[in-house]
């Protein structure tokens, strides 16, 4: 707002001058869940003012000057003398905590200023998990990548069977790389895996939950083999084999018992299968008893 005077001559003086918002003051804010947030209105001349902060998604007056407003005590706006700055703060940011909030001054008509707060979990992720296959011998090579922090965490422990990985143990051949910005990067690099590299591996960020995987150190086994277990599936292939085989043999010794006894239909007599069998020729094999046994486990049939 340009100020206005009242123009009469060169020593003209101020007749008065309105307030003004700082157009330069952060509209978008983020805020880490569980951690507070502050939320910025640089008002410039106020005067005899006041400046509220207004919530958005249900109108409600948190506070007005240095003055709550509400019951929910986490809300609560500083102001220093000397400054211009109207800052609200909210302790514990939670999810719900998240919209539009109005910063406005009680000029005729009201002026204000819009910020949108984000509130955000920070996510840890071990990528390629929850499952990595190395050989032996080969380099274990673990990166760690966390999110939506708005910044940079302050350190990130690696764990390995819950205990803290110490980078100068008597193993050698560990190290870690830590890589900050928007997505912060650790990687952690173990040479020369052994059997005994083996097991669960965590990341733990200072503002992020543990992420973790399981690493397996191959010593010329297929990861396929270990997954599934052959020594348990291969028994089970087989009994539903058999079943199958038995199934279809029972239904072919039906289709067969029907064809002869339609194929008799000419002289309208219908013997029964019992009688049939009574009138078959006796093979050598039938005399002998010999048995051929089957496939499957417990089955036996006549040649």
């Amino acid at each position: 707002m340009v100020p206005q005077s009242t123009g009469v001559g060169i020593g003209s003086v101020r007749k008065w001058e309105e307030p003004y918002f700082d157009e330069t003051t952060p509209r978008n804010v983020t805020a880490l869940v569980g951690k507070s947030a502050y939320l910025s209105c640089r008002v410039k001349n106020l005067g005899n003012k006041t400046v509220s902060w207004i919530r958005h998604r249900d109108i409600h007056i948190l506070t007005v000057g240095s003055y709550t407003y509400t019951s929910d005590q986490r809300f609560q706006a500083t102001h220093h003398k000397n400054t211009d700055d109207w800052t609200l703060q909210i302790k514990w940011a939670q999810k719900r905590d998240a919209g539009i909030y109005e910063c406005q001054i009680s000029t005729q008509p009201v002026r204000s200023y819009f910020v949108t707060l984000s509130v955000v979990v920070p996510t840890a992720t071990i990528i390629g998990g929850p499952d990595l296959h190395v050989d032996k011998g080969s380099t274990i090579n673990l990166t760690c990548a966390v999110k939506y922090s708005p910044e940079p965490p302050a350190y990130i422990f690696w764990y390995h069977h819950d205990e803290v990985i110490s980078y100068d143990s008597s193993r050698g051949g560990v190290s870690v790389i830590t890589e900050k910005g928007d997505v912060t990067t650790s990687h952690l690099l173990i040479q020369n895996a052994d059997l005994d590299d083996s097991g669960k591996y965590s990341c733990s960020p200072s503002n992020a939950d543990v992420a973790s995987v399981r690493v397996h150190v191959l010593n010329g086994e297929h990861p396929e083999a270990m997954q599934t277990g052959t020594a348990t599936t291969i028994p089970r292939a087989t009994t539903h084999g058999c079943l199958l085989v038995a199934t279809l043999g029972a239904v072919l010794v039906s289709w067969a018992l029907l064809l002869q006894w339609n194929s008799t239909s000419d002289d309208r007599t219908r013997r029964l299968p019992a009688e049939r069998e009574r009138r078959r020729p006796v093979s050598d094999a039938d005399q002998n008893g010999d048995l051929v046994e089957s496939t499957c486990p417990g089955a036996w049939s006549g040649r």
